[in-house]
């Protein structure tokens, strides 16, 4: 994947978290993915294992990614793992997405996994259809109520 000038993911700093919490899904997406604010917490609880990106477009925040990247995690399901992936309601249906998803691809085979773990929770408007369109496979396991997909790196 070859970022362009225009789309790239950035670190979060002092000077974007403003425009990185503003980020918000679609309403009915809220049951889906949690906010941004919560995430960014979480990823300040797990400074060692979470990778937080801003998706810029230019200079519009168009979307979050969070992944965990940790090799030391006992349970293979959740060694390199997306942790979230909130595309703005306004943005959505335009290739941010997929952007994200194969940077967090490009990302884990960097660092050497040989898979990379998403979940969801089922139900209409959830985001398995766009998961496994990505080239994800359901595992078989369910997760405090979220299937998980895998992508082979390989």
């Amino acid at each position: 994947m070859t970022e362009t000038p225009s789309l790239r993911l950035v670190e979060i700093t002092d000077d974007n978290f403003d425009a990185a919490v503003k980020v918000e899904v679609r309403e009915d997406q809220n049951r889906f993915v949690a906010p941004v604010l919560y995430s960014l917490a979480q990823a300040y609880t797990n400074r060692g294992t979470a990778w937080p990106r801003l998706l810029m477009d230019g200079d519009e925040a168009v979307g979050f990614l969070m992944v965990k990247f940790d090799p030391e995690e006992e349970d293979p399901d959740f060694r390199a793992e997306i942790w979230r992936l909130n595309i703005g309601e306004k943005q959505q249906g335009r290739g941010y997405g997929r952007f994200a998803v194969e940077a967090a691809v490009e990302e884990a085979r960097r660092r050497g996994f040989g898979r990379i773990t998403v979940s969801w929770v089922p139900g209409e408007g959830s985001p398995e259809a766009f998961y496994l369109g990505m080239g994800f496979h359901k595992t078989g396991r369910v997760e405090d109520g979220e299937v998980i997909g895998e992508l082979l790196l390989g």
